[in-house]
């Protein structure tokens, strides 16, 4: 498919076509209203649960924070003087720029890695060195005053910084067709086209969205599950209410004795593991001999309602775990479990340690774990916590009543303002002021395929998890009438974070070297949530931290003084580490020869899709 551009200039484009143009509005505009009021009508009953006041309390936060501000009259007068004497140098240097056809000497340096100023124009044009330059000067303004809000309740104040930021991001002149060049340059170019096509590009994804904005960020169209994305060949070879498990094919002539399974999360769907060969987690695993089983949970709907965390733990890793051991014969299992799904995997662990008679027939032992950037204690949880407070939950509760789950959609649009820039508004440029079709890019369209999430577990997983932080706390919180105390997991552990993760901060994931009494070996991969984890050796990017140390110390800064910088990838360490726990080279699986084979991998519980 061809990725749609307005590049061309305007000596090799047509006059405009007026009377198509008007057609295009008026149909536009007739969409317009339909829509908007099919979006009233549906959320007639919403509206009435909607509180009356902000339930994130953002108002109350920036009240609180001004009176702080206030209260300090001196170092607020200070942080304006300083402003002003910047920007009347910027006044200066830009008249004089004017009046010159010089450049203006920047005032303020601004990113040279920020995408949003990449037009060469902003850099060459006084007008628009003076745009980005007045805006970079507003935004340390209000960075400086929340950055130094003494006082404040640091909730409070992370709130205000979070929300400020999003402010910040959202009124970058490269937002706006008026102060963009590139986008102003193609308006004029082609004659507004671009802006009435980004408004067609708009109309669809409210329409997509059902009377919700869904920005598109990839045209999903093209990828095909089983050809170019989750590629790795198995079959599904069990299935329940609640997951598929796969077993896939074996690549080597022998593999490891003791087989392996993943844990994914079940926010996202698992082929993030598995996108193509390339860049392949699931693949990479294959290869290395071992003969590998992955979950793939189903997407839910109002007939999973009742499911909680302990269920996903039974249905989920315990269950796959037997029905490992079943397929293979063997007494061990290597486990590991990502993100939301390392968090069940420790809670399955500990409950394990404390089932006794409760363990199911057949459960193998725990040969080793491995954990990829594992939340298990929620007291920072990075700025996520800015969406977490009881009015904020009960809000989502209420949200969840009648449906019985949290449409995919919030979860997905809590995660893209951690990353505003990248995930919403460079979207709006590309789709909407650029009038461009959104590119084919596999993960992107994994990352807009986003899952439900069911009422008892995501209320149970938010409470205990996140507001109250029980499950770091021995034995405050019981699974199937089970006291959970991680402090006796024994398994030997390999914990996987990222540095730039702005989902599950590494200083917080780190607290799980001080946790389970087995042994812990702990490793720290550059860059963040994603690209961190899925980091083939080919591509020898970001590179990561080990430290040799017989027990990781306490303090997780003082880990990173005394580790090793890397190269490369993980991947390569991680195997070295997992082959002691991984038994002798046995002849290959083959999943194909289980009589209960269900279906081909990927299995059909990962094609459903809720948008």
């Amino acid at each position: 498919m061809t990725h749609k551009t307005n590049d061309a200039p305007s000596s090799a484009r047509q006059a405009p076509d007026f009377s198509m143009m008007a057609t295009k509005i008026m149909s536009i505009a007739a969409r317009s209203q339909k829509l908007l009021a099919a979006f009233i009508e549906r959320n007639k009953t919403m509206m009435g649960k909607m509180p009356a006041s902000d339930s994130a309390h953002i108002g109350k936060a920036f009240t609180d924070f001004t009176q702080k501000t206030l209260a300090d009259p001196h170092r607020f007068v200070e942080t304006q003087i300083a402003f002003w004497q910047d920007y009347v140098t910027l006044l200066k240097r830009t008249v004089a720029a004017a009046q010159s056809a010089q450049k203006a000497e920047p005032v303020i340096a601004s990113d040279p890695s920020d995408k949003r100023f990449k037009d060469p124009t902003w850099e060459e044009s006084w007008i628009f060195i003076f745009i980005k330059q007045s805006y970079l000067l507003i935004s340390r303004l209000a960075q400086n005053l929340v950055e130094d809000s003494r006082g404040l309740d640091p909730k409070i104040a992370h709130k205000v910084k979070f929300y400020t930021n999003q402010m910040i991001d959202a009124m970058a002149p490269s937002n706006f067709w008026m102060t963009n060049p590139e986008v102003l340059r193609t308006t004029l170019q082609t004659h507004g086209e671009n802006l009435i096509r980004g408004l067609d590009n708009l109309l669809k994804d409210m329409e997509r969205g059902h009377g919700k904005l869904m920005i598109s960020m990839s045209d999903s169209s093209v990828f095909h599950f089983g050809e170019n994305i989750a590629t790795t060949k198995g079959k599904v070879v069990y299935q329940n209410d609640l997951i598929q498990l796969i077993q896939y094919a074996p690549l080597t002539e022998s593999v490891y004795k003791t087989p392996f399974l993943i844990v994914p999360p079940w926010i996202n769907k698992f082929y993030i593991l598995d996108l193509k060969a390339e860049n392949s987690f699931i693949r990479y695993l294959v290869e290395q001999g071992h003969t590998v089983f992955c979950i793939s949970w189903v997407n839910p709907d109002a007939r999973h309602a009742k499911m909680g965390f302990d269920d996903y733990m039974m249905q989920g890793p315990i269950t796959a775990s037997v029905e490992v051991a079943k397929v293979t014969g063997e007494k061990d299992v290597n486990i590991l479990g990502y993100c939301i799904g390392g968090t069940l995997v420790a809670s399955a662990l500990a409950w394990l340690e404390n089932a006794g008679s409760r363990k199911p027939e057949g459960m193998p032992a725990i040969a080793s774990v491995t954990y990829l950037v594992t939340l298990i204690d929620f007291a920072e949880p990075g700025d996520l916590g800015v969406f977490i407070d009881e009015d904020q939950i009960a809000f989502l509760e209420s949200m969840m009543e009648g449906q019985g789950y949290l449409s995919a959609g919030v979860m997905g649009t809590t995660f893209s303002m951690l990353r505003a820039n990248d995930l919403i508004w460079s979207f709006v440029i590309n789709n909407y002021l650029m009038g461009n079709d959104p590119f084919p890019f596999d993960l992107l369209s994994w990352n807009s395929d986003s899952t439900n999430l069911p009422q008892a577990m995501h209320s149970y997983y938010l409470r205990n998890m996140y507001l109250e932080n029980n499950l770091i706390q021995p034995n405050r919180l019981s699974m199937k009438d089970v006291p959970i105390d991680l402090t006796k997991i024994k398994s030997p552990t390999f914990c996987l974070s990222t540095f730039e993760d702005h989902i599950t901060p590494w200083r917080s994931t780190y607290v799980a070297t001080q946790t389970y009494s087995g042994p812990v070996t702990f490793c720290l991969s550059g860059s963040g949530h994603i690209a961190g984890v899925v980091n083939p050796p080919a591509k020898k990017k970001y590179g990561y931290w080990t430290n040799a140390v017989a027990k990781c110390p306490a303090d997780p800064d003082e880990w990173l003084k005394g580790a090793t910088q890397n190269e490369g990838s993980w991947w390569p360490e991680w195997i070295k580490w997992l082959a002691p726990y991984s038994g002798e080279k046995v002849a290959p699986r083959d999943p194909a020869a289980n009589p209960n084979v269900i279906e081909d991998a990927p299995g059909s519980y990962v094609k459903t899709r809720v948008l």
